[in-house]
């Protein structure tokens, strides 16, 4: 068996999702939810992490360090690796270039405030990229991207000047017939993401701007979902990454917190897998990308 790492990746959206993301800007009820996810999430899921000891990795919008920056510092301080993740969780395809760069180096400055150490890791806000994202991951000297859904288990480059045709149907069929085209590879790693093994789109309540119910059951989630992609790495593939996303939104709530030590328990169980930040996976990668390769015929 090769090597398999699991990486529980915190989005600490708390206030910043509510103004970014889940139409809730205009609701002091609903940006008092961001300020519950941030004064109880954190410190919560803080607690279970310690208590199981795994190392984790937290990607936290610049609008949720400064508001909550004892919360993210306590998180720091017991040597968790904290992220860049927007600063409003802004959705980039809606930016400038100069706007998107703007965030990513006050995001940087803010957390190298918390560390003493320039952070090596970006999520982007929305799990979206836009056509500037991948040149601003280069030049701003980021190790890895967590951001995109290309593989499943298995790291591989970031990409810039991907290009595809979008249908126009006031034109002839040929002006879009065309394959996806892949760009030039950067010194960049991406190590992917699933929206599978996510817990905002069924467990978070949301009124707008899409209705989206948030009463899925949390054992339902964490044994077809969580565990099920857990077991397909380990019984079939032999080899890979894990992450799971997760928020104090809805992890840090008192029914969740005991299926997430069931999860961490259960992947415990398993021999020769470890719980790794994306930092350490990213570096592991570049010294050898083939640890992480199927070891059998499933990809």
């Amino acid at each position: 068996m090769g090597d398999i790492d699991i990486n529980i990746g915190i989005d600490v959206d708390a206030v910043a999702g509510w103004l970014g993301s889940y139409g809730g800007e205009d609701s002091r009820a609903d940006l008092s939810r961001g300020l519950s996810a941030g004064s109880e999430g954190i410190p919560r899921m803080l607690q279970v992490f310690e208590s199981e000891g795994i190392d984790t990795s937290w990607f936290v919008p610049g609008h949720t360090l400064e508001t909550f920056r004892e919360e993210i510092q306590a998180v720091a301080d017991a040597g968790h690796e904290l992220g860049i993740h927007g600063y409003s969780h802004e959705n980039p395809t809606d930016l400038s270039r100069e706007q998107e760069a703007t965030i990513i180096e006050a995001s940087i400055d803010l957390i190298e405030d918390v560390t003493g150490s320039r952070p090596v890791g970006h999520r982007a806000s929305w799990w979206e990229f836009s056509e500037h994202t991948a040149d601003l991951l280069a030049e701003f000297d980021f190790e890895y991207d967590s951001s995109l859904m290309e593989g499943e288990f298995e790291p591989r480059q970031v990409r810039a000047g991907d290009s595809w045709e979008k249908i126009d149907y006031e034109q002839a069929p040929e002006s879009w017939m065309e394959p996806y085209e892949y760009g030039e590879e950067l010194d960049v790693v991406e190590i992917p993401i699933s929206w599978y093994r996510d817990d905002i789109p069924p467990m978070l309540f949301i009124k707008h701007p899409y209705y989206n119910m948030g009463y899925a059951s949390p054992a339902m989630i964490h044994e077809e979902l969580y565990r099920a992609q857990f077991d397909y790495l380990y019984d079939r593939r032999g080899a890979g990454v894990y992450t799971l996303t997760i928020h104090p939104d809805v992890h840090g709530k008192p029914h969740m917190i005991p299926h997430l030590e069931s999860f961490i328990q259960y992947v415990k169980g398993h021999d020769g897998v470890a719980f790794r930040t994306l930092a350490d996976i990213a570096e592991t990668y570049r010294e050898d990308p083939s640890v992480y390769e199927p070891e059998g015929e499933y990809v």
